[in-house]
């Protein structure tokens, strides 16, 4: 029946097609479990597949999962009026002290100081705080390179736009509190400095310096003995626009110091404007910084020194990720690669064994003059 007898082959060696609806329109023959052989080099082959396409699985799974970001920069066409800085400083110094102003290109100044809160402290609050360390420097010390490294490279010290976002949170936020004074013999030896102010979206100069030196005001009390002088700080957050204090900007939790009264503290900051959009938009700004500080002459203001600028570019940083149907598809694509490679594979193998057996069984015959005989 169906020609298995004319090539001396026997129905009964194949699976019975009766009783199942698919067995029934299944055209290709099966055969029954008796007559598979398995060897254990199969066994192998399909642990090493399930493991190679559990690794390419979860590999396709984590990048569809952080999907994919595009940059690309343009030059910012809307018309800005205002600038929010966000700042929290801490000062080796008295509050009454210092004097804080703002000087823009516009020939604005801002009286930064009555904007601003002013909290007495003790700077051994601060300077011993987890996570400070120097411009340039990680919190161990260490000098900060850039090679090897870069989980991070996003901006904000954040590894992708979800993360900056999330991280951004979405209510208004608010500076901690300062410090319950210590109990200390002199009382407060410093001045921490923070909250927001908005200045004119311009290039300017927000400056720290001791009363009655540099910018001359009206009604300042008087000129500030020289021994009185020490500009060492701690700046916890420097930030431009909306205040998210959980996002990492370069000059947050860095500490300077100096012994000498004169000294210049200049940060040169430039300003980008930063767009995020994944599950929701933030605008917010990025910015790099250059330090330029040194000793100076009793002739010249001492004092800490930003000197922002705006660039007149826009960066954009979008994530996208795919529909969940093609990343199903491009599974599929994986696990049909593997199948096919293994099986290739797995053929090349066993014939290669099969050629080997036959050239030792061959070789054997030869050196001992007894004929191998092939068993069915």
């Amino acid at each position: 029946m169906n020609g298995f007898s004319q090539h001396g082959l026997n129905e009964d060696a194949f699976g019975d097609k009766t009783g199942n609806i698919v067995q029934a329109f299944d055209y290709f023959p099966k055969a029954k479990p008796q007559y598979v052989t398995k060897t254990s080099s199969g066994g192998k082959w399909t642990i090493a597949m399930l493991i190679v396409s559990f690794l390419l699985v979860t590999s396709e799974f984590r990048r569809w999962w952080r999907g994919e970001e595009s940059h690309s920069f343009a030059v910012e066409k809307g018309v800005g009026h205002n600038l929010q800085i966000n700042l929290d400083i801490v000062v080796k110094m008295r509050c009454e002290d210092i004097h804080i102003n703002v000087q823009d290109a516009a020939g604005d100044r801002i009286l930064a100081g009555d904007m601003l809160k002013r909290d007495p402290t003790n700077w051994g609050q601060w300077v011993d705080a987890r996570g400070i360390h120097s411009l340039g420097k990680d919190a161990e010390g260490r000098l900060i390179t850039g090679e090897g490294f870069h989980d991070h490279d996003e901006g904000f010290g954040e590894e992708h736009v979800h993360d900056i976002i999330a991280a951004a949170g979405g209510r208004r936020q608010k500076f901690a509190k300062t410090p319950r004074l210590r109990n200390g013999r002199n009382g407060p030896d410093s001045c921490r400095v923070f909250g927001s102010l908005e200045v004119n979206k311009v290039q300017g100069d927000f400056h720290i310096t001791a009363r009655g030196h540099g910018y001359m005001e009206w009604g300042s009390q008087g000129h500030l003995d020289h021994n009185a002088f020490n500009f060492s700080h701690i700046i916890s957050e420097l930030s431009f626009g909306e205040f998210y204090p959980s996002l990492h900007n370069p000059l947050d939790r860095t500490v300077s110091g100096t012994p000498n009264h004169f000294y210049k503290f200049q940060y040169f900051v430039s300003v980008v404007p930063t767009v995020y959009s994944a599950s929701r938009t933030i605008f917010t700004n990025q910015y790099a910084v250059t330090e330029q500080s040194h000793a100076i002459g009793e002739l010249s203001p001492p004092g800490i020194f930003f000197k922002y600028d705006i660039e007149p570019i826009l960066l954009s940083v979008e994530e996208t990720r795919d529909s969940f149907l093609r990343f199903l598809v491009k599974v599929v694509n994986v696990f049909s690669g593997v199948l096919v490679a293994g099986h290739w594979g797995f053929t090349l193998m066993e014939w290669a064994k099969e050629q080997s057996g036959k050239r030792r069984r061959k070789s054997e015959g030869f050196l001992t003059g007894k004929s191998h005989e092939y068993e069915d």
